[in-house]
C-alpha cells in the first residue's frame, strides 16, 4: 500500500527566471513578466486544489527598484493588471489575498487597490496567498526591532518580556504557520533576502526551471521532494536516537 504524501502547510516561492525566459525566446523582459504571471494563475490554483494551506510569492523586492526604471514600471503595471484582473476570481475561489512589505512606496492609487483587495477577501477560508510586493526579509526584522524597541520604550513590556515568540507575533505572517518549503526556480541558489526569520527551518528546493515554464508537475516534484526528507528542527536523526 502505498504511503499517503503529506502535503506542506505553507509554501514559499522565489519566482526565478522571468528576464532569462525572456532571453530565451528572443522577448522583451516586459514579456518575461506576463509569462510568469501566467504561472502564477496555474500554481495558485494547484495549490488550491491539493488542500496548501498558505503559499506566498516573491513577487518584488525592496531590491527591485534597482532594476532599470522601464522594467520597473512595467513590474508595477502588471501588479495594478493582475490585481484588477485576479481578484474577483480569488474571491469566488475562496482564496484570501494578502500583501506583505513596504507598500507604502507604491503610488496612492496602487496602496488603495491593494486595500481594497485585501477587504474584499479578508473573510474566505479557502488558501491564503500572500504577496511580497517591496518585501525584504531584513526590512521584516528591522521593522519588528523597531515595534518591539517602542513597547520597551513605552513602559508595555519589559527586556525579560522579549522571546522569540514575542519577536516572531510583529512580523509578517506572525499569524500564519511558519515556511515548511522554499522552492526558488531559475537555477540560483540562495535566497536573496528572502522571509529570512521564517525559514529557520525550512526545507529547500532549488529548481533550474525558469518560473514561466514551472508547473504543477514540477510543483509535484518539489512536494515529493520535501517528503522524502525527515525534517529534525534541531533535533538527531530518529536512527541515532533510537540507537
Amino acid at each position: 500500500m502505498t504511503q499517503e504524501r503529506s502535503i506542506p502547510s505553507h509554501v514559499a516561492i522565489i519566482m526565478d527566471g522571468n528576464g532569462r525566459w525572456a532571453q530565451q525566446h528572443n522577448q522583451l523582459r516586459v514579456i518575461g513578466h506576463r509569462a510568469g504571471l501566467k504561472a502564477v494563475r496555474k500554481i495558485v490554483a494547484y495549490a488550491a486544489k491539493i488542500k496548501i494551506k498558505v503559499l506566498t510569492l516573491y513577487a518584488f523586492s525592496s531590491e527591485n527598484w534597482k532594476r532599470p526604471h522601464n522594467e520597473v514600471s512595467a513590474l508595477i503595471s502588471l501588479f495594478i493588471y493582475a490585481l484588477n484582473r485576479e481578484i474577483k476570481s480569488l474571491n469566488k475561489n475562496n482564496v484570501r489575498l494578502n500583501i506583505i512589505g513596504d507598500i507604502s512606496r507604491f503610488s496612492e492609487h496602487l496602496q488603495n487597490m491593494i486595500i481594497h483587495a485585501q477587504n474584499l477577501t479578508k473573510n474566505n477560508s479557502g488558501l491564503v496567498l500572500n504577496i511580497a510586493a517591496n518585501y525584504g526579509g531584513r526590512w521584516d526584522i528591522l521593522q519588528s526591532t523597531k515595534k518591539i524597541a517602542m513597547q520597551v520604550t513605552n513602559g508595555e513590556i519589559s527586556l525579560d518580556d522579549i522571546t522569540e515568540d514575542r519577536f516572531g507575533s510583529t512580523m509578517c505572517m506572525s499569524e500564519f504557520p511558519e515556511v515548511d518549503l522554499v522552492i526558488r526556480t531559475g537555477g540560483e541558489y540562495r535566497i536573496s533576502n528572502f522571509l529570512l526569520w521564517q525559514i529557520a527551518y525550512s526545507e529547500l528546493y532549488f529548481t533550474n526551471t525558469l518560473w514561466p515554464d514551472f508547473n504543477q508537475s514540477l510543483f509535484d516534484e518539489a512536494i515529493n521532494a520535501f517528503n522524502a526528507r525527515e525534517r529534525r528542527f534541531g533535533g538527531i536523526h530518529n536512527k541515532e536516537h533510537s540507537c
